[in-house]
């Protein structure tokens, strides 16, 4: 990922890339995205953009472990993702999903991965302390909630689920909030080129359809254009 398509990638909203992706493959059938509503803590704020640094966790019931392998794990947790090549993303599956209940982003957490330089989270599980998550650090989660239950580590860089969307470690991620995607390995290298031309056509519909002239006339030739430039 260039500097200039990561400038990019942060300018613009995760439907614009999905999109966008498609252009690049030519083609529509897209399905590397999440599934339903979920929740930002910052919506006003940029995409998160990144790669992806993965773990599990759980919180409704306590951890059978000793504690001495619980904290070990939760320190080997916060070296894995202070380790990050950047830009990064902590893409953190609650394996309670759809029951849960452990607040893991909370003030605390999201400052100390903002101190660490990621750019974001993307989790299906519960965050809190919206007043007070820090600015630059947006967290698109799937619920909210007051407690941190038995929030515990389960597993670190393995594959995780996040609303139906598949993320492996290292995975390129786009997330704001209408929710999250992963960018193909394969249209990185066209994606600007990609993003350019969508927002470009895109123009042909939008600027006709926000004149005080606008009626079905030339929205009929407008979508014609916009369909010609599309092939």
């Amino acid at each position: 990922m260039t500097p200039s398509l990561l400038k990019l990638l942060q300018s613009v909203d995760t439907p614009t890339v999905c999109n966008a992706i498609e252009v690049a493959q030519g083609k529509r059938g897209f399905d590397a995205f999440t599934r339903g509503t979920m929740l930002c803590s910052a919506p006003d704020e940029p995409a998160i953009v990144g790669y992806a640094r993965t773990a599990k966790i759980a919180a409704v019931n306590a951890p059978t472990e000793a504690p001495e392998v619980i904290k070990a794990r939760r320190m080997a947790y916060y070296k894995h993702m202070a380790d990050a090549p950047m830009p990064a993303v902590a893409v953190v599956e609650d394996t309670d999903f759809p029951d849960c209940i452990g607040a893991y982003w909370g003030e605390i957490n999201t400052t100390v991965h903002k101190g660490f330089g990621l750019s974001g989270t993307l989790t299906n599980g519960v965050m809190r302390d919206l007043g007070d998550v820090p600015t630059g650090y947006p967290v698109i989660a799937g619920s909210i909630g007051p407690s941190h239950g038995f929030v515990h580590v389960q597993e670190i860089g393995t594959q995780v689920e996040i609303f139906g969307m598949t993320v492996t470690e290292g995975d390129l991620i786009h997330a704001d909030r209408h929710g999250a995607l992963v960018i193909p390995k394969d249209v990185i290298e066209t994606l600007e080129a990609s993003i350019e031309k969508l927002l470009s056509t895109e123009t042909l519909i939008l600027e006709p359809a926000r004149s005080a002239e606008f009626n079905f006339e030339v929205f009929e030739e407008a979508w014609d254009t916009f369909e010609k430039s599309r092939t």
